[in-house]
């Protein structure tokens, strides 16, 4: 097993390029099973989520071509399988498009119910209601879900509750399926349009993604023989811009989409940043002090819950007292016990953390909790005084790409060992 060392009390200055977009990428992995012929993709994060994706497709019969690092090329035309690993599907939360693609182009599909990082619960029931909506049946059981049709129908579907995951599955099981299916109060995140857009591109029929209608005209069959390239990787950049605020820094990120970064240099700007804006890059620098802020986390184009951990840690050096308000899992603020270990001054109550100003953190041994908590632990080790060791980091390597490369590139005194 790795563990990352790190000796704190550097600030980051220098500039970073961000990878293509992990929530992205998992979902237009599975996608490409609906084309039932090749496609290259490029800007792929080489993560280890997007490693089990490519794992799942060869599984399935798909061939893959690895072009480099960053670029494949995936021919699904001889998929033999429609059962998703139940071992591979048990290690991340995205193993679950696969049951839409699948049951779009097959009509039926079957897995284990996905896992990922423990955030609290995290029902499929929309997913489930969706499927269902278009003809399907469903089969679920405590540790497995089957879905099987005979014929898919386009319909309206409302969602209940805004859910990023069932929104991508729909439109998946959709695609091929005959008529129109509207999908009401769908979520708007940027990796939705990335999905739709690659579909688009491919030969599907989506309109209204980015908005809380999305419409999908069925189509015969989807042409492949196209490229696309997955967007930058906007919760990266959140974390960077984050880092330069927690260690009294200056960082210039590269390779960015600004307009998708709106709420965080909000509150960045509130925090007292000073942010130059490039619009494919942009610069955040400490100035003078770090201003206290009340945070909630909302569905984009609110404040991403994918942030908050990491704004914690910059919140931990504010003039004053803040309060983040988690309001899309419940099991988020399960990081602040490491951060406690390190001196933060933190009191969670239900679904609120109230961060107070500490003078300094201090190296301590921790353990990530999930993805971006432990990247949030990165930053915190950066930023305090002495020697953080960080364990359970496979967290940390599903949704960013060489991590510690980055930020050594930025100044910090980082490294991965390995440990018994």
């Amino acid at each position: 097993m790795d563990k990352l060392i790190i000796e704190g009390g550097t600030p980051l200055i220098g500039q970073v390029n961000i990878s293509g977009m992990k929530n992205a990428a998992v979902a237009i992995l599975p996608a490409t099973i609906l084309i039932n012929g090749e496609c290259t993709i490029e800007n792929l994060p080489n993560i280890s989520d997007v490693k089990l994706c490519y794992e799942i497709l060869e599984s399935l019969g798909a061939k893959i071509t690895y072009i480099d690092e960053h670029t494949v090329k995936i021919d699904t035309t001889n998929i033999t399988s429609t059962t998703v690993p139940m071992d591979i599907a048990r290690k991340f939360r995205a193993s679950y498009y696969f049951l839409g693609a699948l049951l779009g182009r097959f009509q039926k599909s079957n897995s284990s119910l996905p896992g990922g990082c423990d955030l609290g619960p995290r029902a499929i029931d929309q997913h489930i209601k969706g499927f269902e909506a278009l003809g399907a049946k469903v089969d679920c059981s405590d540790t497995t879900i089957n879905v099987n049709a005979e014929n898919l129908s386009g319909t309206t579907i409302y969602l209940d509750v805004v859910s990023v995951g069932a929104t991508i599955n729909i439109m998946l099981a959709s695609v091929l399926a005959k008529g129109i299916t509207t999908i009401e109060n769908a979520a708007k995140e940027p990796h939705i349009v990335d999905v739709a857009n690659f579909l688009n591109t491919m030969g599907a029929d989506i309109t209204g993604a980015g908005t809380d209608v999305i419409k999908i005209n069925g189509v015969e069959h989807l042409l492949g023989n196209k490229s696309y390239s997955v967007i930058p990787d906007q919760i990266e950049a959140g974390t960077f811009m984050m880092a330069a605020m927690a260690t009294k820094g200056n960082i210039l990120i590269k390779n960015c989409i600004t307009t998708h970064l709106s709420p965080i240099i909000s509150k960045l700007e509130e925090m007292g940043a000073e942010i130059t804006d490039n619009f494919d890059e942009i610069r955040v620098k400490y100035v003078d002090k770090l201003n206290p802020v009340h945070i909630k986390t909302l569905p984009y184009p609110g404040f991403p819950t994918d942030m908050q951990p990491q704004t914690a840690v910059a919140l931990c050096f504010a003039n004053g007292k803040s309060v983040i308000t988690e309001n899309i899992w419940s099991s988020r603020f399960q990081y602040t016990n490491e951060l406690k270990k390190m001196n933060a001054n933190i009191t969670v109550n239900d679904q609120s953390a109230t961060i107070n100003n500490v003078t300094n953190l201090k190296g301590a041994p921790v353990y990530a909790t999930d993805l971006r908590a432990g990247v949030a632990l990165i930053i915190a080790g950066i930023s305090a005084n002495g020697i953080t060791e960080i364990f359970n980091i496979d967290h940390i390597d599903r949704g960013y790409e060489n991590i510690e490369e980055k930020f050594r590139g930025l100044g910090a005194k980082i490294k991965r060992e390995k440990y018994d």
